[in-house]
Formats: structure tokens, sequence, C-alpha cells
């Protein structure tokens, strides 16, 4: 064996290879991890399991039911004290920096495993080596990487191990909950930081993932690119995946003008899409026409009372701004007002179901009484709508 390595390759061979390793490191995490083990959105192939299961404890040392029961309770806690890791309660920086310390710290905390990582991997192997020895195994991929690539098999094994600590825990927990766009209005600050999922397999759209957690596939614009998903797609046409969950998809039935059962598990199955259409046809086209005074700064002003708008937990300089502005507009204040209505519609889990349909064929009337066109369209297009067959 030479100084480098028994295939003793030049260094950008092996800082390709590399770089194909960590990939193979993501789509464990997003496939495995993510979607399989914490969300349920998908089964995966005993052949595929283990060598994921492997893979990871190999590159990782994570343990599969402390890394799924700290990421359920991020989703259970999000954006509170109680959250493992929040940039909105923590800071961007710590989360940045110090999210695979926070993980730790959590991970290690045996009520929160005992509560949230049920339903995971309880075989011989996961008892007596991946969770007895978890970073035994990061010791033999150094011995590995040390064996392969000589004195280069050092930076290869140091940029493994830094990877997912990087990516997963500084870049999604922190920028992903900071920073980006967002589809959907949901009561988090979660945010997509790409529309292009590629380097972190898919895991950078995150605001779709917390629209629709239980979803196999993260995208959801035509223009979005999930690669995570080309993989459940590449695993299932091969027979090693099966996909179980994916988005709700709803559709206006035309000539349905009757609030029904259907209407009613359209709008609580697809939520997020009823609020998303509710902010794009009836806050935005009131927003300008109430607000914007001229050409130059109608965007910028209709784009951050949408903000305001949009957003559940808001702190007190942006709390006063958002009353300020809705003093300014009757039309403003009201269908904002419609909007928290609505959104009251579904987070009532106690009421019985006829209650929950009185009180949305009630919204649908009221809203088609105030006399505001985007309003009134809203509520006739959404007594047609229904769910339709992924």
């Amino acid at each position: 064996m030479t100084l480098y390595g028994l295939l003793n390759l030049p260094a950008w061979q092996v800082a390709l290879i590399t770089l194909g390793l960590t990939h193979i490191t993501i789509v464990a995490v997003t496939l495995f991890l993510h979607r399989a083990q914490a969300h349920r959105a998908l089964d995966l192939h005993p052949i595929p399991e283990h060598f994921f299961r492997f893979w990871l404890w190999l590159t990782t040392g994570m343990v599969t039911r402390r890394w799924v029961a700290v990421h359920r309770k991020h989703h259970a806690r999000c954006e509170t004290a109680d959250d493992p890791h929040s940039p909105q309660v923590l800071g961007l920086s710590k989360v940045f920096w110090q999210g695979a310390e926070l993980y730790g710290l959590s991970a290690k905390n045996p009520s929160i495993v005992e509560r949230f990582g049920h339903g995971t991997p309880d075989d011989w192997l996961e008892r007596h080596l991946y969770s007895r020895f978890a970073w035994q195994g990061c010791a033999l991929m150094l011995i590995i990487d040390l064996g392969l690539f000589g004195v280069y098999g050092i930076t290869a094994w140091a940029v493994q191990m830094l990877w997912i600590p990087v990516l997963a825990a500084g870049v999604i927990n922190g920028v992903g909950h900071y920073w980006g766009y967002r589809n959907f209005d949901t009561p988090d600050a979660s945010a997509n930081v790409l529309p292009w999922g590629i380097v972190i397999g898919g895991e950078e759209l995150h605001n779709n993932h917390h629209a629709f957690p239980a979803s196999a596939r993260l995208s959801m614009r035509r223009w979005e690119l999930d690669i995570g998903w080309f993989y459940v797609r590449l695993l299932e046409l091969l027979g090693l995946a099966r996909v179980k969950k994916l988005p709700p998809r709803a559709t206006v039935v035309e000539g349905k003008q009757h609030v029904d059962m259907d209407t009613l598990k359209a709008v609580l199955v697809a939520r997020m899409l009823v609020i998303r259409r509710y902010s794009n046809e009836v806050l935005r086209p009131v927003t300008r026409a109430e607000l914007c005074q001229g050409r130059r700064k109608c965007r910028r002003i209709a784009r951050q009372a949408r903000r305001l708008l949009v957003r559940e937990r808001l702190d007190e300089l942006s709390r006063s701004n958002l009353e300020q502005m809705l003093s300014r507009s009757q039309q403003l204040k009201v269908v904002y007002q419609f909007r928290e209505q609505l959104r009251q519609i579904w987070e009532r889990n106690a009421a019985s179901q006829e209650a929950l349909l009185k009180s949305l064929q009630d919204w649908c009337q009221r809203a088609e009484a105030t006399g505001i066109q985007a309003l009134e369209g809203f509520s006739r297009n959404l007594r047609g709508l229904s769910l339709v067959s992924a």
C-alpha cells in the first residue's frame, strides 16, 4: 500500500468520490430516516433499508430511533421553546453553527426518545450494533478511507463527518426556518431554501415539507426539483419501495354550489392548499387595491403587507404594524378576519363533523354578503371544492 492508499488516486478523483459518498449519505437521511421512518410516507424493501442503516452507521453514527424522535418533536413543538432547534427561538447563528450539538442534547434525553421514537427498527442489529456501538461505525469509516485513499483519506473522512451536521443540522434546521421563499402559509417559519433540491436530497424544499409532512414527495411546483423523489420513484420501479402518502389534490367541481360533507373533507384535508389560494386570490388583490398608491412602490408594499397578514406568530413590532395597516382599510380588515375565521374551522378538533359543516356553510354565506368581489369569488369556488385521487 502506497502513501496514497490501495487505489493510489490523484486528489481530484478522491474529491469526486468523496462527494459521491456524501450524496449517498444524504439519500439515506432523506429517504430512510426522514420520509420512511419519521413520517411513514413510504415503505422500503429490506434490501435498501438495511443498506441505509449500515451506511448511516458508518458515516454519521446517528441512531435511527433518536434521530426520528428529535425530528418528530421538532414538528410537534415547532418554533416554541420546546423545539429542539428553532432559529426563531435560539437564533440563526446558534442553530447553524451548533445544530449538531442541539440535536445531540435532545437525542440523549430518554423521555424524548421514549415519547417520539416509537415504530423504528428494534432488531438484533439495532440493539447490539448500531445503537450500542454508534461511534465505532465512524471509526471504521476512517480506517476504510485511510486504506483506500491514504493521506487523502483523512480529508475525505472529515468531509463525510461534517456533511450532515453542516447541511442538515445547520442549513435545513437553521436557514430553512429563517430565510427563503414560502409556497404555503404554515404556522411555523419554514421556508424553501432553494427550488432545486439536489445537494441536500430535496430537503431544501422545507416549507413544502412542513405544509405536508407526511408526503413522500417534497416538490409542489412544476419548476421545483426534489431529487429524493427521483430516487423514490426509481426504487418503486425496481420493486424496492412503496409510496404511502402524497400531498392531497383538490379541484373545483363545475356547477357545485352546495357546501356538503365532500366540501368539508376537501377543506380539512387540503387546508394548506385552501389557505394558499385565499392568500393569492383574496389577500393579494385586496392589499394591492387598498394600499398601493403608485406603481413604483406597489410591489414592495403589497409584499410587506402580505408577510404580516399570513404570519401567525408576530413579535410586538410586527403586531403593531399589522394593526396600523388594518386600521387604514376596512376591506383589508374584513378579509383578514375572514381568513382567521376560516383557519379556526379546521382547528376546532373537538367539534363534530356536523358542527364543522355548519360553520363552513355559515362562513360562505357571510363571505358572499360582504360586497368584496375577491372574497365572494373565492367563497363561490370553495363551495365546489372536492378531493381527487392522487
